[in-house]
Order: structure tokens, then sequence, then C-alpha cells
């Protein structure tokens, strides 16, 4: 008797955080898109999301009376897949699940290494206002036929964090993409975080604070900080290769 077939694995949002946790009105969500690899059909690796919890937990806390939400999307596979794209596949279906639960509310993608590119790529959903790329994989020109579009990030805000030191993805490839958004989108900023590496551990409260900052003013409109706000009006490079500087976020309140 011939096996029947499993059924294929979905992605899936995981718990809700914030305001959809407590049960109040959610007035914005933050969609975290965990770490990955290149290629492979496995599961996702569990400590990839659990990576991306240090940092929903201090996004919903900023955000608490905002009403944000956050949910950390689980792939269905741990592998980008060449064409197939299926982190940002994924990315895509798990804005599109956001508005069937939450309705019309603006959504930030947060996204670290393939997560990086998955929310970039997935940016050009309507729902979608802001993406945080941190430590973005991004293809070296001679392994793609076509450059990484930028087009998909016209009329959203969107701010890319990379370690001067990560030796996993190279940071000068998230230069050139933020260069080349910068020209058909002026709201692009990228800082630079001296000595840190691919996790950006070294300084990992003022990445998070960055973040923070960053959501709240592009989701709540409630002003960014005087770094950010610089960075998005300076012109390339200075907008684009933006030190964080040591402490950033210690008096910002949030």
């Amino acid at each position: 008797m011939a096996q029947q077939a499993l059924p294929e694995r979905g992605a899936r949002l995981g718990r809700p955080m914030g305001a959809a946790a407590a049960r109040t009105t959610v007035h914005g969500v933050v969609l975290l898109l965990p770490e990955g690899e290149p290629s492979g059909t496995r599961r996702p690796s569990r400590l990839s999301v659990a990576a991306t919890l240090p940092l929903a937990r201090r996004l919903v806390r900023a955000g608490r009376e905002e009403g944000l939400a956050a949910h950390v999307v689980h792939y269905r596979c741990r592998g980008w897949n060449g064409a197939a794209a299926d982190a940002a596949s994924d990315a895509t279906w798990a804005v599109e699940e956001v508005v069937r639960r939450y309705g019309d509310v603006p959504v930030c993608l947060v996204g670290h290494g393939m997560g990086g590119r998955a929310a970039l790529r997935a940016a050009g959903h309507e729902a979608v206002a802001s993406v945080v790329a941190l430590a973005p994989w991004l293809p070296a020109p001679d392994e793609v036929l076509e450059p990484e579009p930028v087009k998909q990030l016209v009329g959203r805000q969107v701010l890319i964090a990379h370690g001067t030191n990560d030796e996993r993805t190279d940071p000068e490839l998230s230069y050139r993409l933020a260069e080349r958004a910068k020209k058909a989108n002026r709201d692009v900023c990228r800082f630079e975080v001296h000595t840190d590496g691919h996790g950006l551990h070294q300084h990992r409260s003022e990445v998070q604070a960055l973040a923070a900052d960053f959501l709240l003013g592009s989701l709540f409109h409630s002003g960014f900080s005087r770094p950010v706000a610089d960075a998005l009006a300076a012109p390339p490079p200075l907008g684009l290769r933006m030190p964080l500087a040591a402490g950033f976020g210690a008096n910002l309140g949030r």
C-alpha cells in the first residue's frame, strides 16, 4: 500500500507578544525574521528563532504605550534557496496574516542575516511601513544574475545596521545596496557598528536601542533620535556610514 504524502509545512507566526498578548488594542506590529542559511529544506533551527526573542522583548517594552504587538516568523525551512527566496515568501505571508488578524495596522519587518534580506525583499507589501535589516546577508554581484531589487523599498523607511568586523556577511555589500536604495528612496539610513561581528553581540544594547528608536519613529510617528534623523537626512556616504555611538539609547527613555 502506497504511503500517503505528508502535508507540506507552512510558515507560521510565533506566539503573540506585547499588545496582542495583553489583549489590548493593536496599533502596530513588528515581525521578527530570524537568521537562516543560503540553502536548505530542513526545519529552521530553534536557536535562530530563540536568538530573536531578546530583541522582540526589547521592542515590545519600548512600544507598550503605543499598542505594539510582535511575532517571530517561523519559516517553512531554514534556507533562502536561490530563486525560490523562501524566507522572503514566508515574510510576505506573515504580513498578510497580520492584516488578517489585526486589520489595517502598520507593520515593521525586523530581520537579522538571511532574515534581513527577507525583510528588505518583502517590504513591497502595502502594509509594511518600515524595515530594519541587521547584518543582512546579501549575495555578491558575481553570484547572481541580477542585482538585489530596491524598488520595493520606495515609500518605506529603512534602517540597515552592520558590524564592521562581520566575517559572515560582507558589510560592504549592505552599503552598496543602501547606496542604490537611497537613490530611489531618501528615507534610507545605515549605521556601522564598529568592531562588532555578525551577531552584533558586543554592542547589543546599542543595537536594540537603535532598532527601538527607529521602529517607534516609523510606525507611530513619535520622532527619531538626533542620530537617526541626521542619518536619514544626510547624503551618501555620510548617512550610510553613520557610526553607532557607544551608549546609544541610554538617554532616550525607551
